[in-house]
């Protein structure tokens, strides 16, 4: 009844939604210097979402939760001076992130305002660029698609990879080369923090190497799409490896038992409009992030263990957009398998989600709904390295949301 009580609010919110549609356009551009060879443009990027989960609230946890909150909430400068450098430097700003991805915090996460990414760009040639500063690594496609051009509601909850969040520090080469059907990446990045001898081995740099094939309409720019909403042709294959040594003890008491750190994977993506019938969407990638068993060690690095920490598995997740009406419909499927998650070793998640997407105009103001169901393997509450009274029990979670990039 809870839940029939706030899909009725979902409804009626939506509506309140649709009456937005007039407010969204293009961000301002500046021009400057000799010739006006310099340029600045300012933009905003938010996603205000509503969610109801089936749990987490209450006496025993087993209410429901509801939560307003904004997905992301950005200002971006993005500039160029001339043809060969540009610039791109983005904020973020998140608040009361308590509904995460397997459950609701016990205490309010509180507020943060960060420096997302500061890139220099320098575009010598279509096959030779040099990124440096902080931006997106060159593992997975997932992370490397724009957040707010998914073809779902967001991308993987489980694609990130140890020690880093979707961003890190250094300098990237890549290119396009063969008429942009090939295009490689390789990059020098931080990877986890340097910290003294007395938390982790060593501190050394964390190598990236990806490339792709694509075969139909190019996909030649350092991030990709979730979906091209049937203006493009793309089919494209691609894949990564990613290696950094001595980033963890196994035994953080006796400081002993050195853990590399590796990552790999490897993706497929499929995006075709149909004359008359529609544009058929298809994507699907397998991810293994291992780091040498290290829920085995007598006393693991904590970083190592979790959500991010050692893992694999694999998503597939589809679309399909009606040929005259801006609407779209999507699916994703995944399953998963953590070293150690919530003290469970060898925890095994299956997740599935069903949503669609309405386009007011294109990506810059859009409404998005999706249904998910989590399923844990191993269900239960336990005491463990990772904490106290960690709790796997299945959930369904709803979530709307209204993206605005302005």
């Amino acid at each position: 009844m809870i839940m029939s009580t706030k899909s009725a609010g979902v409804a009626g919110l939506t509506i309140g939604f649709l009456m937005l549609a007039g407010t969204a356009f293009a961000g301002p551009q500046m021009t400057f210097g000799p010739d006006d060879k310099g340029s600045l443009q300012i933009d905003y990027k938010g996603q205000f979402q509503m969610t109801v989960r089936d749990t987490g609230s209450g006496d025993n946890n087993d209410d429901t939760t509801t939560n307003f909150n904004f997905r992301r909430n950005r200002l971006a400068l993005m500039g160029n001076w001339g043809d060969h450098f540009g610039l791109y430097v983005q904020t973020e700003y998140t608040e009361d992130q308590n509904v995460t991805a397997i459950d609701v915090a016990s205490q309010n996460q509180g507020t943060q305002f960060q420096l997302l990414d500061a890139v220099m760009r320098f575009d010598l040639n279509d096959s030779f660029k040099v990124y440096a500063g902080k931006f997106k690594y060159n593992l997975s496609r997932e992370n490397l698609e724009a957040c707010e051009m998914p073809l779902t509601l967001d991308r993987s909850l489980f694609i990130r990879p140890s020690f880093v969040t979707t961003r890190d520090m250094g300098v990237a080469v890549w290119g396009n080369l063969f008429n942009d059907i090939f295009q490689y990446r390789a990059d020098v990045m931080e990877g986890r923090k340097a910290v003294s001898g007395d938390t982790a081995p060593s501190s050394n740099f964390r190598y990236s190497f990806r490339g792709h094939l694509t075969f139909l309409d190019p996909e030649n720019a350092y991030g990709y799409k979730g979906t091209y909403l049937g203006q493009k042709k793309v089919l494209t294959v691609g894949g990564a490896y990613q290696f950094e040594p001595d980033v963890a003890y196994g035994d953080t008491v006796n400081r002993t038992d050195k853990k590399d750190y590796q990552a790999w994977t490897f993706d497929g993506y499929f995006e075709y409009p149909f004359e008359g019938v529609g544009t058929v969407t298809a994507s699907a990638a397998y991810e293994r992030v291992d780091l040498d068993d290290p829920q085995l060690g007598a006393s693991p690095d904590l970083g190592a263990l979790g959500l991010n920490g050692q893992k694999n598995g694999w998503y597939v997740k589809g679309g399909y957009m009606l040929p005259s009406l801006p609407l779209q419909f999507f699916g994703r499927y995944e399953k998963w398998r953590f070293a150690e998650l919530n003290n469970i070793f060898n925890q095994k998640i299956d997740w599935f989600g069903l949503g669609a997407n309405y386009y007011i105009r294109g990506q810059n103001l859009k409404v998005t709904f999706e249904y998910s169901h989590t399923d844990f393997d191993h269900e239960g509450t336990f005491t463990g390295l990772q904490g106290g009274n960690l709790r796997s029990k299945d959930f369904n979670t709803f979530v709307t949301q209204l993206q605005l990039v302005f």
